[in-house]
Formats: structure tokens, sequence, C-alpha cells
């Protein structure tokens, strides 16, 4: 098995793996005489179909009876209330500084006992479809959160008899050293007056997302929205991976064919939003089709291992904004269920969903495997190339960054914009640019283990760093056009890229297919070149701030603040 789910006798106890104190509190719970197994997604359809609040749409569930559903299931929706989405200041990681796990272990143990009245339902799926990588997760939820258990099971790959047979197969990962992934999640939980419960170790007073991933458990409480159960599955999968050589990614992969035989694989990273979706599925008017066509790993989780550059998707399905699905759009064809959207009666009497956007912000909806038809579940081909996908508008539509000191610092702060997927403080400046390492909020491990992975990749796999711009350059739309024309260009090795001002680690393409105007910085420009160096101070100051918040426990190497400061000297 690849994660450890059964333990002998001797193995059992203080000190030895699978055992620590945070997670003797959440695993106990599975066994209670309140819990119900829910075995099958066809159980999880029919409990979240018949639970109060469910809409059941009139639109079918394509092929479903192909990935374990019955033949008439119905596209289920389901609307969370006022937030709809993730809230990054709930999380706590446990053995970062300033975290007080033995208060949180209360709040935990208290809330634990409070569900002892409610019927609790146990699933399980797997996380990573490959024999190199697949790791258990089991899920604790309440009665009446039965659309999360249900969405929870499609993420991620529900316990089919093929993938049961794979995992038997598939290798022990941290030779039997990794235990399987639980989650328990009450969002029914409310805080109150218990004795020796502190509730001042919450940074919100009414949720938490707390994560042991040492011990690979986490408890969720007061979070309703998918996306936190999603995420905090993940979180806990990206960290195995890490521990294991891996480098951890929140981004989308796709391998092109090309003519000859040969393959490019490329990565592109970034938030939701960022466009890293519509590049991974981007079948680019089917003009690669002739040699082979392109094959999609993820748009979303993935991992490479760090010596091999193959690379493993950690999901299924897709767990996609719904803001561009108009009702009626062909891809809605392909929808399983839809969170935090509308419904309205067509002319034929029938549901049918309200997307765009118009009940609240980031709609959501899982889409089948299906929606994707050059689906694969693993890339055994080296990858490439790595897209840091950014939305800072001094940065041209397209940069090389030669050095993996330099590819590896600006991945490590990647500058973006927060996205709608995001439950922000009121008064938030949406267009703000900010800091987002790697474009993985999910990290709960030190930030070095990130950065050196991907300075692994570049030093010694001889993988291209680029950065794509997908925002405005200086005032001026960089259009999808644009983005897809640069990744043609490098992809068909017709990429022309030349020494950029003085700077001696970036380099510039000033030429690609279907570009949509003129993006030439001018380095002469005194008010460009004080915003640039402007953009590149605030990643010096990052870097500087990782070496000193939460006790440097963020700190990257040296040559990581040398390369970014040598660029601000090149900029004068």
């Amino acid at each position: 098995m690849s994660t450890k789910a059964f333990y002998r006798p001797e193995e059992i106890g203080a000190g030895k793996v699978g055992f620590s104190k945070t997670r003797s509190i959440i695993e106990a719970a599975f066994y209670g005489n309140n819990v119900v197994k829910v075995n099958t997604l066809k159980e999880a359809y029919n409990l979240a179909k018949n639970s109060p609040g469910t809409i059941v749409t009139d639109m079918p569930v394509k092929d479903g009876d192909t990935f374990g559903l019955e033949k008439d299931a119905k596209v289920l929706l389901f609307n969370d209330g006022a937030v709809t989405g993730r809230y990054a200041v709930a999380r706590r990681i446990k053995g970062e500084p300033g975290v007080d796990d033995a208060k949180l272990d209360k709040v935990v143990m208290d809330a634990v006992y409070e569900t002892r009245w409610k019927t609790m339902y146990h699933a399980e799926c797997f996380i990573g479809l490959d024999p190199e990588f697949m790791v258990k997760a089991h899920l604790l939820i309440p009665e009446g959160e039965e659309n999360l258990l249900y969405n929870w099971m499609l993420n991620f790959q529900y316990m089919s008899d093929a993938y049961v047979k794979m995992y038997k197969n598939s290798k022990p990962v941290g030779d039997g050293k990794e235990p399987d992934i639980y989650i328990f999640s009450d969002p029914q939980w409310e805080p109150h007056e218990a004795p020796d419960v502190d509730y001042s170790c919450l940074s919100d007073p009414r949720t938490l997302c707390y994560f042991d991933t040492n011990q690979n458990c986490a408890a969720i409480l007061g979070m309703k929205y998918f996306g936190e159960h999603k995420k905090g599955t993940l979180t806990i999968a990206w960290a195995i991976a890490n521990r294991n050589g891996y480098a951890s990614c929140h981004g989308g992969q796709k391998e092109y064919s090309l003519p000859g035989g040969k393959k490019f694989v490329a990565s592109v990273y970034g938030l939701s939003g960022s466009g890293k979706s519509t590049l991974t599925h981007a079948k680019h008017g089917g003009k690669y089709d002739k040699d082979g066509g392109i094959k999609v790993l993820h748009d979303d989780a993935f991992i490479i291992n760090s010596d091999t550059c193959a690379s493993i998707a950690l999901e299924p399905t897709y767990f996609d904004k719904t803001a561009d699905y108009p009702t009626g759009c062909p891809d809605n064809e392909y929808l399983i269920t839809v969170q935090n959207c509308s419904a309205t009666i067509d002319c034929d009497g029938k549901i049918q969903l309200v997307t765009e956007d118009i009940r609240n912000g980031n709609g959501r909806a899982i889409k089948s495997k299906l929606w994707s038809p050059n689906r694969v579940d693993k890339i055994d081909a080296p990858v490439n190339a790595i897209f840091w996908i950014m939305k800072d508008p001094t940065i041209p539509p397209v940069v090389k960054l030669k050095g993996a000191a330099l590819a590896a610092v600006m991945g490590a702060t990647l500058a973006t914009k927060t996205s709608s997927a995001e439950r922000v403080a009121a008064g938030t400046d949406m267009n703000a640019i900010r800091i987002v390492p790697y474009a993985n909020p999910f990290r709960t491990y030190p930030l070095v283990n990130d950065y050196e992975k991907f300075h692994k990749l570049v030093a010694e796999k001889n993988v291209d760093c680029y950065i794509v711009n997908t925002g405005d350059f200086m005032g001026k739309k960089v259009k999808k056009e644009d983005t897809l024309g640069i990744l043609e260009t490098i992809v068909e090795g017709k990429a022309k890229f030349e020494k950029w001002g003085s700077f001696s680690d970036i380099e510039i393409m000033n030429d690609w297919s279907g570009k949509t105007g003129d993006f030439t910085p001018d380095l002469n420009d005194a008010s460009y070149k004080k915003a640039l160096t402007d953009a590149m101070n605030t990643r010096i100051k990052a870097v500087e701030d990782f070496a000193t918040k939460k006790e440097g426990y963020d700190k990257l190497p040296d040559e990581a603040l040398a390369a970014l400061k040598k660029v601000v000297s090149e900029i004068k």
C-alpha cells in the first residue's frame, strides 16, 4: 500500500509513525458508533441528492455510469451562503513559529466531542493517479453536509475496482512511513465556552483550518466552502510529495507532440483566475493534431519527480469557475456538481443553471475527466519549461530567466492579484500586487523546500524558465492571443530571445505568433525604470521578510536575495 493504514501491535504507541497527539484526537473520531461509512459514489450521490437545500437540476451527468454513477444521475447544485471563497487567515500549521498547538489540540478535541450528537459520514479516496504516487485519504463530516462529501469523492479518485487494484500494486510512499491522510470536518461548528478551551489561538473566532502535516491530518471547523476541503486535502498530499522528492505544483501541465516524434512538456503556475486553466486546456486550433496532438495532465494540482522529471496528476476531475460558461455553453455538458450559482425554470419547465457569477463571485463546478478528451494521469516525458504566470504591469508579456537562482527566486516572489476565489477582509484592494510564492498559498512546510526543488530542475535538469504576464503591461492589456502565441512560438522552437538592456540573466522576446500590439519596454523611460525598480524591490523586501518573519521559517538561501539585487543594480 502507498500509505500506511493498518498497524501491528508493536507498531502502535507514543513516538511512532502515525501517533502524534493531534492525529490521535482526529483519527479516533472515525471509529465512533455514530459513524456511517460511505463506500461508493452512488451512495454519496443519493445522500447529496436528498440533502436539504440541494437543487436537483434537469441536466444529466454525461456518461456518469462510466465513473461510478447511475445512468440517470443529474447535476446537483448546492449553495453555501455568504462565504464563496477560501479563507487563508483561518489556517494554522502545527510546527510553525507562533502556532500554539496545545490550545489548538484542545479546540479540536472539544469539537470532536460535540459531534457525538450527530451522525457522521466517513468516506475514502485516493490522491495521485499513478502507481508511482498514490496516497489514501479519509474524510469525516456530519449529516447535513452530504454535498461536501459527494464533491470531495468526485474531486479526488473514488475507490473504483481499477484504482483499488492499482493502489494495491503501488509502491509505498516514504518506505511505509507515511500514514493515511485523515481530515475531520464540521462546517456546523460554533465555538462555545467550555472548560480548558481557549480560542485565543484562532485568528478568526468562528473558523479554523488546522494542519498537522507531518502526521498527515487536519481539522476543518466552521468552513462550508468546498474549496477549503479540496485544498485542505491537497495541502497534505503536497506535503507528502515534498518530503519524498517531488516538486509540489499548483498549476497546469500539458505535453505537445511535434514533428519527428518530439515532445515538449510545459508547466504553468498561477493563482485561480491567472489563466492557468485556459492555457492548460487550449487546443491551439488543432495545429498540433497531425503530429499526435496535446495531452493534458491537469490544470490545478500535480507533482514533478525532481530526479526523473516525470509528472503525476493528483486529481481526476476539474474544480473550475463557472463565470465564463453561460447557460447552454457546450462545456456545461460535462458538469457533475455546481456550487454557488443560481437556477431557473426554462421554457420547457426544466430546472437550468444560472451561471456567469450573477448570484455571487466565484461560482464553481466540478467537471468530469471526460471534459478533456486528451487527458492523461502521468506524463513520462521530462518537463521542458516552467512558466511563472504573473500579473505584474512592469513585466513584458514574456521574458526568459537565465540562472537557477533567479529562476527559482522569481517563482518564490511570484507577483499576482487577489482572486475572487479567496475570501478577504473588507476594503482589500483586489487590484493590488501581492507576492504568492510559486502561486501556492497552501504550503505547510518551509519555503526553501520548494525553492530547492525548482532550483534543481533548472540547474541540474536543464529545464527552461519563463515569466508570462497575463495582466497588463504598463497599461496595455496582454490578450489571451498573445499568451497562447508566446507558448506556441516557444514550444515550436521558433522563439528568438535576445539580451534585454543591461540584464545579464533576463532575455526578452519581442515577436511571437498572434501578437496583438507593441509591448516593447523602454528602459530609457525614467518612469518605467522606476516602476520596474519598485517591483523588484518589492520582491527583495519579500525575501528579506522571509528571513525574519515566523522566526525565519521561510528563509531562502543568500543566493536568492543576491540574484534579485543584481537585477536592480542592472536596471540602473
